[in-house]
């Protein structure tokens, strides 16, 4: 879900959306952006779909999963279950107490209540990281990404791989996101670092910061923590993966 360190049960506004759809109550997820740009987030079904049921872009990128997996910003558990079915041992990791109560209800096996910041090597070595559901996101902005990316590098495998989720925000032809992309980059921000806060019913998060890139964008980002871009996975649209790889050490 977010980079933020801690939330109040008034904060969990994303936890409460979860917990909610999995006890049969329906609601919406708001995107309030820092300049008053408000929209429909994803419906609450979307966090709890089944294999069969995820974008095709997802379907194909997981298959790249092996070993032992870390799943940032895990939700409500769809990609830990998935990958527990197929032998893998999964830790889910999200910042949201409802959301990691609602994973161990629906039988995710290990779920920690941890922001993406707090992850080290104390969890063990992975070899590979998933970020689905746009959460490279997480990486917030293109200082903390490199910071994130190099944490990753520390306590992963050789052969490990990250499988992150991103939308390519400049296949865009909105007034409103390509004003505030112009915004971001005249304040030196990536065009793709939204400013925004999640709210459901009477629930609002704390403002986070969120970043979304190109396939290019993310290539340099990886280039300058040692992993590289391997491949992306992509539909029609501007959601995809990106396939990251340790890059091979010099000399």
């Amino acid at each position: 879900m977010t980079v933020m360190a801690r939330i109040t049960n008034n904060q969990d506004a994303y936890g409460r959306l979860i917990h909610d759809y999995y006890n049969g109550c329906r609601g919406l997820e708001i995107d309030e952006r820092g300049d008053g740009y408000i929209a429909v987030g994803s419906t609450p079904g979307v966090y709890f779909a089944e294999y069969k049921d995820w974008p095709p872009f997802e379907r194909r990128a997981i298959q790249h999963a092996k070993g032992r997996v870390l799943d940032v910003g895990c939700g409500a558990g769809r990609v830990a279950l998935y990958l527990q079915q197929r032998g893998c041992e999964v830790i889910g990791i999200d910042v949201s107490p409802l959301a990691i109560a609602t994973c161990r209800k629906r039988g995710v096996r290990r779920a920690k209540v941890m922001s993406a910041t707090d992850v080290s090597p104390r969890l063990g070595r992975f070899r590979t990281i998933v970020m689905y559901g746009n959460n490279f996101g997480l990486c917030a902005s293109a200082r903390r990404a490199r910071w994130l990316l190099r944490r990753f590098h520390t306590m992963t495998t050789d052969d490990a791989k990250i499988l992150a989720a991103s939308n390519d925000i400049y296949q865009t032809d909105d007034p409103a996101h390509l004003a505030y992309q112009r915004h971001n980059r005249a304040r030196g921000r990536m065009s793709g670092q939204i400013r925004l806060r999640i709210r459901y019913r009477t629930y609002a998060t704390p403002w986070f910061d969120y970043l979304m890139v190109s396939p290019d964008e993310m290539a340099m980002l990886a280039e300058s923590a040692g992993w590289r871009l391997a491949g992306t996975v992509h539909d029609n649209g501007p959601l995809y993966a990106g396939v990251l790889e340790k890059a091979p050490r010099s000399g």
